[in-house]
Parts: C-alpha cells; structure tokens; sequence
C-alpha cells in the first residue's frame, strides 16, 4: 500500500488541474482554474512558493518543464487558447519568451519533445489540431504543417522517447513520432520526418477499444524495451496498453483493467516499468508488468483513506 509523504498547501483559490516536478524533482509547477500558476522550490518536505505566474485569462490546464540542458523553461496551455513559455532568469524572477494565442478554441494538452530532437513542444487543441512549436536558429516558430487529428477535440499529447535506431530515417534524417487521444474515442499514432515539408502519417492500429472520451495518453519512456509501448485512459473507465515492436507493425491494445469510475490520468515512472493511473473517484493505483507480460496492481492510494 502506497503511503502519503506530505502535503503541499497550494494556496490555489480553484481546483488544482495539474501539477509537475521539474527533471530534478527541484521545482513544482501547479496550474489551477483560478487562472494561476505557482511555482515552488523544494527541499525535502518542505516545499516554498517562490512564484505566482499570472500569464492566462482562464483555466490553466497543463504545465511541463523543458530538460534542464535549455535552461530552467516552463510551459503552459489554458481554455483562453494561449500557449506560453516562460523562462526563470533567477529564483522567483520569470520573463516569457513565447506567446501565442489560437483564436476561438482551448489548448488542452502539451508535451515537451524528447531533448535530443531539440526544443520542440507539442500543443493540443480542441479544434483537434496538433500544433509543433519549435527553438530554431534563436527563434520559436510554429511549424507549418500541424497535425489534423479529428475535428471534435483533442485532449491529450505525449511523444515517443527518442530511439538510437528507430529515431532514425534514411540520411540520418531524424524521425518524430506521438500519440494522440480525442473526443471521438480515439487513439492515433502519428510520424514525421524533421524536414519542414514532411507530412505526419497516421499509424495503423488493430483496434480502436474506447467506447468514450480519451482523456489521456502516456508514452513509455524506456527505448531499452523490446517494443515501443504506450497507454491509454477514457472516460469509459477503461486502461489500455498498446504495443508495437517493429515500426512496420500496427499497433494492439490490451486491456489493462476495468476501473470502477473515469479514467483521467497515466503517467509512467521514470524508467517507464510503473504506470500510474488517476482515477474520478480519487484514488491512484500503480501497476507493474510482470515476467509473463501481464500487469499486476502493486499499490493504491485515495483520498479518503488519508
């Protein structure tokens, strides 16, 4: 049974959306409904507010810190249609350095690109769209072919970790790859190539299992794995992990489990052998795959019990 370390008194005014540690568990990102983000410097248990970002004119829905090899960069989405990056130049002193608002929809999801691609982040929008912004050359840019996932809404963005073999294309050329989860119950596979005409494909995938909502998709982040690997959670209460070992290969979901309400939320552990699922009813379950290939709860947590 997992065991509550402490908790963090936000001094959010709204509902808590999110929450991130930075590549050293250092710093803590929070975004809330009332519009803010707070960022606090940790040491042990105890944790200090150093700043209040002020930067959204609504819900703020995600935040994700950049590799710390670009500096200490923060990024953050919210219903207002803005994307902003911000950059701590000293503790508790933050300055945007990118700014874009897309007219008459949400951004609900972000995702940082793996460092080695370079500084590249992903954006999903409730129009559907996949926007690519992108560090090049001492400028950020959009790039110009986005990502049309489906016309209803997409609401969750996670990319493949960059592979020494299949992160590569004929002539070295670099090869992108992401999945997407939609309001049309759908999860899809998308791949690139880093040239700025290269169009994203869709993967193929055996099935497509979600009868709701698609709330979030999280990528594996273990390129040492025998197959890339990715999970799945809808409002249908449902997990599912997907599996592809060779590129050419389409995709196959396995349930995972059948949970008792909603699924909002899966995030791997650091080396990508532990997911953890956040469920409607506030509880946090981990589970673990075993030598046979079939998952096993490990640890749960709620609310009520502590």
């Amino acid at each position: 049974m997992a065991a509550l370390v402490t908790t963090v008194d936000s001094s959010h005014e709204d509902m808590i959306h999110d929450c991130q540690f930075d590549y050293y568990s250092k710093k803590l990102a929070t975004c809330s409904s009332d519009r803010t983000i707070k960022v606090f410097e940790v040491n042990g248990d105890i944790y200090h507010c150093s700043a209040t970002l002020n930067v959204h004119e609504a819900p703020v829905w995600q935040v994700g810190w950049a590799h710390p090899k670009f500096g200490v960069l923060l990024a953050s989405c919210s219903y207002d249609g803005s994307v902003v990056i911000q950059k701590e130049l000293s503790q508790g002193n933050w300055a945007r350095v990118f700014e874009n608002r897309f007219p008459e929809v949400s951004v609900n999801s972000i995702a940082w690109a793996p460092h080695e691609f370079g500084l590249m982040l992903a954006a999903a929008c409730s129009d559907g769209k996949v926007v690519i912004i992108e560090y090049k050359g001492g400028v950020w840019s959009q790039r110009s072919t986005p990502i049309h996932n489906d016309a209803l809404g997409c609401n969750a963005v996670s990319w493949a970790p960059y592979h020494p073999v299949h992160s590569h294309g004929e002539n070295n050329t670099l090869v992108y790859r992401l999945v997407t989860g939609a309001c049309d119950n759908s999860v899809r596979v998308w791949r690139w190539l880093e040239s700025e005409d290269s169009v994203p494909v869709q993967e193929a995938t055996k099935a497509e299992p979600h009868t709701d909502w698609v709330r979030d998709v999280a990528w594996a982040p273990n390129p040492s794995l025998p197959y890339s690997m990715f999970a799945s959670c809808s409002e249908d209460r449902k997990v599912y992990i997907w599996r592809q070992r060779t590129p050419a290969e389409a995709w196959e979901p396995q349930l995972l489990h059948s949970f008792e309400a909603p699924v909002w939320r899966v995030s791997w552990s650091v080396t990508g052998t532990v997911l953890a699922v956040s469920t409607g009813d506030h509880r946090v379950t981990l589970w673990k795959q075993s030598v046979d290939e079939s998952w096993m709860r490990i640890s749960s947590l709620s609310e009520a019990e502590n």
